[in-house]
């Protein structure tokens, strides 16, 4: 589940600042439902949650890392923000109640590799579900140019660099391959300062959910697919959108 990756929790943070629309998008699913209970999964530092929960909305965390939850707990609390953080298991999980709301972002589930269990992570879901109530995520769109270009080969990600406030300017390499019959692209990230190649090096492994597939694991597990996006706007999922952005409810 790449554990060792998400031990480095404020490089991370740094990595992958918080998208606005993202953001955005899932207020907006809790503002439809005035004070609705929220509970994200794979909620990493708590860059959705947070905004989630300062909006007025109870709200949970559940991460497997503990020094993901603890960098969320100390930015929670710097907001003077309201947020129970528990560290579990996505794949089977039971918190003694349910919710209004449960957000899998930023490709969490797609740190499940095998299909077993995604679809014991969506059971568990629809069980912390109340009535009617929905599910939201997000998992990127597998595009065949990106698959192709996992060789192996060692290649800078000028995008992701970040200036860290002890170490300086940080430069991002990753080398990845594509697992085909496990869907899964298997990467190592290299970050390197000026004075320090090398000074983090981590593997981060990814699974692949195809379009096709999303609505057959869904069913699996008693939900259904309500809604499929294309992008943070809501514009329509077509084969080109760099995410299928999903609405989903009980059967």
């Amino acid at each position: 589940m790449g554990e060792p990756f998400y031990e480095r929790a404020r490089l991370y943070d740094l990595m992958f600042p918080s998208s606005a629309a993202a953001v955005g998008f899932y207020r907006g699913m809790a503002a439809e439902q005035p004070g609705a209970s929220v509970l994200e999964l794979g909620c990493g530092t708590g860059n959705k949650l947070i905004p989630i929960a300062a909006d007025g909305h109870p709200a949970v965390g559940l991460d497997s890392s503990r020094p993901m939850l603890d960098l969320a707990r100390r930015k929670a609390d710097d907001h003077g923000v309201q947020v129970e953080w528990v560290e579990g298991d996505m794949r089977d999980f039971d918190l003694g109640r349910t919710f209004d709301l449960v957000v899998i972002a930023a490709n969490s589930l797609l740190h499940l590799h095998e299909a077993e269990e995604i679809i014991g992570c969506l059971r568990a879901v629809r069980r912390h579900l109340s009535p009617g109530r929905q599910l939201a995520l997000d998992v990127f769109n597998p595009a065949a140019h990106v698959i192709v270009a996992a060789d192996g080969e060692r290649r800078p990600r000028p995008s992701l660099s970040f200036t860290d406030p002890e170490l300086g300017p940080v430069s991002v390499e990753v080398a990845e391959t594509y697992d085909a019959a496990a869907q899964v692209t298997r990467g190592t990230w290299f970050l390197s300062t000026a004075s320090e190649p090398d000074v983090v090096v981590v593997p981060l492994e990814i699974r692949s959910i195809y379009p096709q597939e999303l609505p057959l694991l869904l069913e699996r597990a008693g939900l259904r697919l309500v809604d499929r996006f294309g992008d943070w706007s809501r514009g329509a999922f077509t084969s080109g959108s760099p995410l299928q952005l999903c609405i989903c409810r009980p059967d």
